[in-house]
């Protein structure tokens, strides 16, 4: 339990899934309770195993995303009000850091987490992986240069992509197209995860228009949509619901212009499961032999 929200970190930032996370940690609890002999480094040894466990997933997660509909997505957490270190860095990766980080191999991306995340020596990787550390090393400069000139350079400040993210979603809602042009930069992208069990884009959207008119359609069929900010993956983002249930997760990336560059919405509702609306608890589910609030 003391390495618990650590070994959730490593799983979530390895497989992009809440689901997948917790039954890795599941998973390495029983190994760990399966031990007859002393253990003289008990965080290493648990960090081994749920970062091998973390590999194993990705192998079949791949094959499930050849046959997913439409643009893929990781799923989302929503920072709770009194998170640990460990799961509050889990949480400031962002969703576009996630789809980054899917275009690495499986090692490379073990590599990166357990390096530049988690601050791992190249030595205790090589010990995890199973590897040389010459070759950890290599692998560990390789993804680093492969996110590095991937990942979003926007640096925007909270405050300021919350009050950009209300006043896109006050001109949605008030129908202020005007607004919604002003706001968007020409180039926007919005990617919507449905998972082909929700209405969502098959294909992802580009261009201040096509987005200013895909966002009014999008609230003016669903008025009974209630919408709240929420804070996704150290993000200022938006969690709406529909009866009391998660319904829509939207993240907005800011540009150094001002402007919203990209907007990623979650609508699988498989994506959406282990999310709780405001005031009913936290943002994730509970460890292993925890009843729920």
């Amino acid at each position: 339990m003391r390495h618990r929200d650590r070994l959730f970190g490593i799983a979530y930032w390895m497989t992009g899934s809440v689901a997948d996370a917790e039954d890795l940690v599941q998973e390495t609890w029983l190994r760990w309770n399966a031990v007859t002999v002393p253990v003289a480094r008990p965080g290493a040894y648990l960090a081994r195993t749920v970062t091998n466990l973390a590999l194993d997933r990705l192998g079949s997660a791949a094959a499930r995303r050849e046959r997913y509909v439409g643009p893929w997505l990781p799923e989302p957490l929503v920072t709770a009000p009194d998170a640990s270190d460990e799961v509050e860095r889990a949480e400031a990766v962002s969703l576009a850091l996630l789809v980054v980080l899917e275009s690495l191999s499986p090692l490379e991306r073990a590599a990166f987490v357990l390096r530049e995340v988690f601050g791992y020596s190249h030595r205790e990787i090589a010990e995890a992986l199973d590897r040389s550390e010459a070759s950890v090393r290599q692998l560990a400069r390789r993804a680093r240069s492969h996110v590095e000139a991937r990942r979003p350079r926007y640096d925007t400040s909270a405050a300021r992509q919350r009050r950009l993210t209300e006043q896109f979603l006050a001109a949605a809602v008030g129908g202020d197209v005007g607004e919604l042009m002003r706001l968007l930069a020409p180039d926007v992208t919005v990617w919507a995860d449905g998972g082909g069990k929700r209405r969502a884009a098959l294909r992802p959207l580009h261009g201040a228009d096509r987005t200013a008119r895909w966002a009014l359609g999008v609230l003016s069929q669903a008025p009974e949509l209630e919408v709240a900010f929420a804070t996704v993956n150290g993000q200022p983002g938006i969690l709406a619901t529909s009866g009391g249930e998660p319904d829509t997760v939207a993240v907005l990336d800011i540009d150094g212009q001002g402007r919203i560059a990209a907007i990623r919405l979650l609508r699988n509702p498989d994506k959406l499961s282990h999310l709780r609306v405001p005031g009913t608890g936290s943002g994730r589910p509970p460890a292993a032999g925890q009843e729920p609030d």
